[in-house]
């Protein structure tokens, strides 16, 4: 709360204003911020014009205006055209910039864009976030910090503003190798939920009395107590609004193939985490792709009847 107070209201730009971006940029307007936008879709700004903000037609412009900026871009490829491209970022990015990516990404993206920023003097921060849009609604995210230490507190005063977790990880790429490992388990996890719920229903058990039982029980776990993937079970996640927004498949598949390039790269077996890879694909060829990954359960339900 003091670094808060103490903070100096310079303009931040925040460039990605979809599901997660558009909240936590809202929170930064909340704590007194002023917000230099930008989005590759115009109607995303509309709303950040109506409360004041700037809006850009390019990163590059955004670069111009503000030097502490955020991204939350939905893959490697975005963030690599946001801030290398021929309209990015470091073609008008000012010296000693703070440049903070919170986009999950491969960590050998992180690292080649973080020696791209310092060859033009500014500093690169990867800053990758757990929690989902509930969390980025309510400022309760966790963010996964990876770069020089010394930067960590000026990163720190803008991560508090949306999120109640920040932590430094270690150097460039750490904070994505966090969030791809949490990743990783939880994709994992919300399978495991959902085929022992759709078992537990199949043998005669009602659902929410399965739920209150593995919650608990030894098998209680984040998919199972606080984003069921059951409908009806409980209230406020997607599972209780036919799998709309939240987390998508398509993201959770992204994300997967990013570990798997991880565990290819350093020799690592991940037999489970290769198996939910594959799944999330099924998922997003069978017409699930928009919809949250906690859908799996509906997936396994359909798989079924062939």
């Amino acid at each position: 709360v003091c670094s808060r107070a103490m903070a100096s209201k310079t303009p931040v730009g925040f460039i990605g204003l979809g599901n997660m971006g558009n909240p936590m940029a809202k929170n930064l307007v909340k704590h007194g911020y002023p917000v230099i936008a930008y989005d590759v879709f115009p109607e995303a700004c509309k709303e950040f014009q109506d409360l004041g903000a700037q809006v850009m037609d390019s990163p590059a412009d955004v670069a111009e205006r503000a030097d502490r900026i955020i991204t939350m871009l939905p893959s490697s490829p975005n963030a690599k055209e946001v801030y290398t491209g021929a309209n990015g970022i470091l073609k008008k990015v000012k010296k000693g910039s703070l440049l903070i990516d919170s986009s999950t990404i491969d960590p050998a993206v992180s690292k080649e864009l973080a020696k791209a920023v310092e060859k033009m003097g500014a500093v690169f921060m990867d800053a990758p976030v757990s929690g989902g849009v509930g969390a980025a609604r309510a400022g309760n995210l966790t963010f996964m910090v990876g770069g020089v230490e010394q930067e960590f507190d000026a990163a720190k005063e803008l991560l508090t503003c949306m999120g109640s977790n920040v932590v430094y990880c270690g150097e460039v790429g750490t904070g994505q190798a966090a969030k791809i490992c949490n990743n990783m388990l939880l994709a994992i996890s919300m399978i495991g939920t959902a085929e022992a719920m759709n078992l537990g229903i199949r043998l005669g058990l009602d659902p929410k009395l399965l739920a209150k039982i593995l919650n608990m029980s030894s098998g209680r776990c984040w998919s199972s107590d606080t984003y069921n993937p059951v409908p009806g079970v409980m209230e406020g996640v997607p599972s209780a609004n036919n799998y709309q927004g939240g987390f998508g498949t398509t993201l959770m598949a992204k994300d997967l193939g990013l570990a798997q390039i991880s565990a290819t790269n350093t020799k690592t077996p991940v037999p489970l985490g290769s198996q939910a890879h594959q799944i999330y694909r099924m998922m997003c060829a069978k017409g699930y792709a928009l919809k949250d990954f906690s859908a799996v359960f509906q997936f396994l339900r359909e798989e079924e009847t062939l």
